[in-house]
Formats: structure tokens, C-alpha cells, sequence
């Protein structure tokens, strides 16, 4: 069908990736906070190598095959995750089905900002010492979460993304990726020589990587799914209005292996920096959340110089929340440019107060004055994060999936692939990765149990 002409679609001939631009700033999306804060305690958790290689697994079967049917739509649409869609197909039902991904990247913003402002609350800290002051770490996360400086934070990270955004694609986003992944892979690198010479790293080191299989359950194997569905930001939009950027001659099967080993390596190293660190220092490896902000603060004031590679650490979440955060900002300001025609600046200044307004009492609930108000046991933070981690992440995913696989008819076209690899592309998106999205959706939601 012909496509529809879009404000987004007239910009992109003057503002687009380069191809080295966008996988690196398509990694910079995949690779965030999930990575290093969340896969390094759900691995401790479920035993360690064997859930690392079933993520990997989980990876091939689920997550690369929609990250393709995403950028696939993106790129073959043209337009931001709404009208993407309504350039693709004549059938109305899924001519507003976009707005549900661009209402989750902006509902995931309103806490995943608030998480970003709290790595640089502790860089900042780790560097001048004043972290480990208190050896109580969980008495100095409270107390700072309870305070007025998470908001502040939060402010800043909104700045700097609205910023960046607002200075388009080539000369924004891409330039701020390739300036900041390749000193993430310097501290990174860095953090992990340290702690694989850390006495004792070598236990941590081989709970990571030898696999014990015998601690694998079905639980495991869906957690794994979703890790591996979340890690790659897909669902949501983001890759989609990247995909859009991308110029024709760009191999998005060539793109999305790359955006996926970067993904892959990057929470590689991140177990090697967490696991012999934690075994170090005897610190659980299943600590949870607070693994981040409260035990490693910990092993950090015990080793030697240990308020710089705390800060290099905290540096390097920092880079990763900021890489995430802009392209989820990304989405709803394409949208309002192709929908009201705003100029890229405006976009970002309207779409950045308007995210901070639901933002602000998710900083405010995280600790803060508002966390005693709850509902169903959860604060407004612990719902925005459930409900898109756990419902609009999944669903979106579906509807990527579904849509590559039964409506779009020139999706593998656009994916550039060949017969025999477009067949079993096309038979996982149809007939195995909907089970499976639909299976993580019922284990996150708490209806399927084990």
C-alpha cells in the first residue's frame, strides 16, 4: 500500500543514523539498568552458569527474532511506533495499536528516571567518600530515598535526556552513544580486571560461568525468557522509531546480531564484575535490588582504593540508565512531532515536563513522603515498574510479533533475509515466540505458578 506522508518521514532524509551510529546507540538502548541491576541478582538467584546459558538460549529463540520484527516495522513504516503501523496496513485495528507502546516508554520513564538519578547521587558520593561514611549502607539508601535529593537527580536526568534528544538524531543521539559506549567499555573492562584479582574472585567466577543445572526450574526458564526479552528494550517502541532512522542499506539481521552480542557481552562482564566482587567480600548473590545500592557500597570500603572503582561503577550505571533513558524519551517526542508537528526541540521540552509530572511522585514514593500510600500493597514506583515490566512490555512484544508475522507481508523483505532463514523467522514469530511472550505475561502477572 502506499504510504502515508509524515512530518517524522520528510525529517528523516536530513536526520538520520549512520550505520555504525545506529548500533551503537541501538545498544546504548538494549544495553541498561536491567543488565547490571537486575541480571546480576536473578542470575545469583537461579544458580548462576546455567541460567546465564539458558538466557543466551532464550535470546536466539525469542529475543533476536522480535528485536528484527521490530526494527523491521520501524524501518519499513517510517514513522514513529504509531504511525508506523497505519503506513503498514489498511486494516484499522491496528492503526492506534502503537500508542500502546509510546504509553509505555513513557510510563517506564516516569521510575526509570528516578533509578538513574540515584546512580548519580551514589557517583558522586562513591568519588568524594562520603558513601562510605556510614557502614549501615541500607541505613544510607533509606535515608537518602527519604530525602528531597532524589528529585533533584531526577530533574537533572531529565535535562540531559531532553537535551540530548532535542539536538536530533545524528547530532544528538548518535554522537552522545559514540562518545559514551566506548568509555563504558573502558570501565567496564577496567572494573573487571579488579575484581577477577580480588582474593577469592575465583569462587565467584566459577558460580557464574560453570553451569549447575540441577538448580533450573520452569521458574528459571520464563525468568530467563523475560530477561531476555527485556534486555534487548524491545516492546516498547524504542527500537521501532530507531528502526525508522535507519538508511535502506543497512542490514537489520547484520544489526541485530550485533545489537545482541553487545547486549550479551555486556551483562558478561557485568557477572564478572558483581559475582567474584560479591564472593570477595561474602556478600549473597542473591541479594535482590538492593544488591546494587547496598551490599556492593560495602565491598567497595573494603577494598583498596575503593571510592574510585565504586565511582567507576556507579559511572558506568550511570552511562547505561542515560543510553536507555534517551531512546525511551525518543519515542513519545517522534510521535509529537509527526503528530502535531512540533519541531524537535519543542517535543522535547513539552514530552520531558509532561513525563516529569508522573515522574515526580514516583521519586516521591520510592522512600520518600508519598511511600506510605499504597495500593493493593504497591506504591505508584512499584506500579509503574509492575505494570510495564511486567503487562505493556509483554503485550507490546505480542503485538510486534503477531504483526511482523500474519499482517506485514513485506517484513522479511525489509528484514533482508534469505528463504530458508525468513522461514524459520516467520515460523518463530507466528507459532513459538507468541507462546512464549504469552507465558512470561502469565508468570510475571502472577497467574501461571510452579
Amino acid at each position: 500500500m502506499a504510504k502515508q506522508s509524515t512530518a517524522l518521514e520528510k525529517k528523516q532524509n536530513k536526520d538520520q543514523f549512520s550505520n555504525s551510529g545506529f548500533i551503537l546507540a541501538a545498544i546504548g538502548s538494549s544495553v541498561g539498568l536491567g543488565n547490571m541491576w537486575m541480571f546480576p541478582y536473578v542470575t545469583g538467584e537461579n544458580g548462576g552458569g546455567a541460567f546465564f546459558l539458558l538466557f543466551l538460549v532464550c535470546l536466539l529463540v525469542v529475543g533476536m527474532p522480535v528485536l528484527l520484527a521490530e526494527l523491521a516495522i520501524g524501518r519499513g513504516g517510517r514513522g514513529d511506533a504509531a504511525s508506523s503501523f497505519r503506513n503498514l496496513t489498511k486494516k484499522k485495528m491496528w492503526h492506534s495499536s502503537g500508542l500502546f507502546l509510546i504509553l509505555g516508554a513513557f510510563m517506564i520513564m516516569t521510575f526509570y528516571s528516578v533509578v538513574a538519578g540515584w546512580t548519580l547521587q551514589y557517583t558522586l558520593q562513591s568519588f568524594v567518600g562520603d558513601l562510605y561514611s556510614n557502614p549501615n549502607y541500607a541505613d544510607t539508601f533509606n535515608h537518602f530515598t527519604a530525602g528531597w535529593m532524589p528529585i533533584i537527580w531526577q530533574v537533572i536526568i531529565f535535562i540531559i535526556t531532553g537535551w540530548i534528544v532535542a539536538k536530533g538524531i545524528s547530532g544528538g543521539i548518535e554522537k552522545f552513544n559514540k562518545i559514551v559506549l566506548p568509555a563504558l567499555l573502558i570501565i567496564l573492562i577496567a572494573l573487571m580486571v579488579r575484581s577477577l584479582f580480588l582474593q577469592g574472585a575465583g569462587e565467584g567466577v566459577s558460580f557464574f560461568l560453570k553451569p549447575d543445572f540441577s538448580k533450573i526450574t520452569m521458574e528459571s526458564v520464563l525468568q530467563a525468557l523475560g530477561q531476555a526479552f527485556f534486555s534487548l528494550s524491545i516492546g516498547v517502541g524504542g527500537m521501532m522509531t530507531y528502526g525508522a532512522y535507519v538508511e535502506k542499506n543497512q542490514s537489520l539481521s547484520t544489526a541485530t546480531v550485533a545489537i545482541s552480542a553487545g547486549s550479551v557481552v555486556y551483562a558478561l562482564i557485568a557477572g564478572l564484575i558483581i559475582f567474584p566482587t560479591t564472593f570477595s567480600f561474602g556478600i549473597p548473590s542473591s541479594s535482590g535490588p538492593g544488591l546494587v545500592f547496598i551490599a556492593l557500597p560495602a565491598a567497595f570500603a573494603s577494598m583498596p582504593f575503593g571510592h574510585l572503582f565504586g565511582g567507576l561503577f556507579f559511572v558506568l550505571l550511570a552511562i547505561a540508565a542515560l543510553t536507555s533513558a534517551i531512546s525511551l524519551l525518543e519515542v513519545p517526542v517522534a510521535y509529537g512531532m509527526n503528530k502535531w508537528h512540533w519541531s524537535r526541540k519543542k517535543a522535547a521540552i513539552i514530552v520531558s515536563l509532561s513525563c516529569y509530572v508522573f515522574a515526580l511522585p514516583c521519586a516521591l514514593s520510592a522512600g520518600g513522603v508519598l511511600s506510605d500510600y499504597t495500593a493493593g500493597g504497591k506504591t505508584f514506583f512499584d506500579w509503574m515498574n509492575y505494570l510495564t515490566s511486567n503487562v505493556m512490555l509483554p503485550l507490546g512484544g505480542l503485538m510486534i510479533t503477531i504483526f511482523a508475522g500474519y499482517v506485514y507481508g513485506k517484513a522479511g523483505e525489509e528484514a533482508g533475509l534469505t528463504v530458508g532463514w525468513f522461514r524459520a523467522w516467520i515460523f518463530t514469530l507466528r507459532y513459538i515466540a507468541p507462546v512464549l511472550i504469552v507465558a512470561i505475561l502469565l508468570f510475571s502477572t502472577g497467574v501461571l505458578h510452579f
